[in-house]
């Protein structure tokens, strides 16, 4: 079995990611800190796939840690990097922490991968490298634009220092895969979406809002020149994304690559306004949402949507699930999570 380390492993979408790898046959190590994740998180993987993943609870900035971890764990075959911080509003008021936890770590991790025979690298990238793109929909020559925040500089930073050490690395293959607005959970309600705190994300904020845990949802301006007058995002389904993971992972592996550093954008090629993803969870939960339209807030860009061509096209991937089916996937997992205390 091929052996593939998952960092942030028992986060949202790298759990869901842990669980398409080991339905594909893959030995999956996970390393997380449990800063934003629970270990609870790994009966849930294990009541799905049948199998435990190995899991090492460790802090990537501790770089004898992770140069411990590579020594014990020298036939990793590949890692798919999801651990970091990403809140933007934080990354605003805590820049350090945010340069130091998403780029530091990222070095110690390719530091040991280029003493390896070889090794596959799929990095956690984001759309927000696009910043407000010119046109729609965002293409992967979109230019990547002076990041919003922090957070947003991290990823850019991030994919440079990936697409640097690839060009004297060899052995070394990588792909940043650039995804949209992941929402949703696994269709079993073991996994999904676990925000400590009050949620940075709008699904999230639905569902606490709906099930009592929070007043209102507040709406970020109507009067942007959309449809609705609200902003626009692509909604992509997290196992649709988890399984591009494996896609991607298994390109490098098989030696399919055109490069050894590729970026694919990871989206539905469709966008949804927040009134859309608000009349979506209405519909398939039978509830009226308490929301009301307040101020816009800074930072927010107007739309962003893929154009998912080159992962259609390159990877042989496409989403298959629905805006619908991701607002009842996490509206079951709300109430998972309410009434069962999770």
């Amino acid at each position: 079995m091929v052996k593939i380390l998952v960092t942030g492993g028992l986060g949202f979408i790298g759990s869901h990611t842990v669980v398409e790898l080991q339905n594909e046959g893959y030995e999956v190590v996970i390393i997380d800190d449990l800063s934003n994740s629970s270990e609870k998180v790994l009966d849930g993987i294990t009541a799905i796939t049948g199998k435990t993943p190995l899991f090492e609870k460790l802090d990537l900035k501790d770089k004898a840690g992770v140069e411990a971890f590579f020594a014990k764990h020298s036939d990793v075959k590949g890692v798919i990097h999801f651990a970091a911080s990403k809140a933007v509003g934080e990354s605003v008021k805590e820049p350090l922490l945010y340069y130091e936890n998403n780029i530091s770590t990222l070095v110690y991790i390719l530091k040991e991968l280029k003493k390896l025979p070889s090794a596959a690298f799929i990095f956690s990238s984001s759309c927000t490298v696009y910043g407000q793109a010119d046109e729609l929909p965002i293409t992967e020559n979109a230019p990547v634009k002076q990041a919003e925040s922090p957070y947003g500089n991290t990823k850019q930073i991030g994919e440079e220092i990936i697409q640097d050490t690839c060009k004297v690395v060899p052995t070394l293959k990588a792909i940043a895969l650039r995804y949209f607005n992941p929402i949703g959970a696994h269709e079993s309600v073991e996994i999904g979406e676990l925000p400590i705190g009050v949620p940075q994300n709008l699904v999230p904020f639905i569902t606490q809002t709906a099930i009592g845990l929070r007043q209102e949802l507040s709406v970020f301006g109507d009067d942007y020149p959309t449809p609705d007058g609200t902003c626009i995002r692509d909604y992509i389904h997290v196992v649709d994304l988890a399984k591009a993971h494996v896609i991607a992972l298994g390109r490098l592996l098989q030696g399919k690559n055109k490069s050894n550093y590729e970026t694919f954008n990871l989206g539905t090629g469709k966008g949804s306004s927040v009134l859309e993803v608000v009349k979506s969870f209405e519909k398939v939960s039978g509830k009226s949402l308490n929301y009301k339209i307040v101020d816009r807030r800074e930072g927010d860009i107007i739309s962003a949507y893929a154009d998912t061509n080159k992962a259609n096209d390159e990877l042989g991937w496409k989403t298959k699930l629905s805006l619908d089916d991701a607002m009842s996937s996490a509206w079951k997992w709300e109430q998972k999570v309410r009434f069962n205390e999770y």
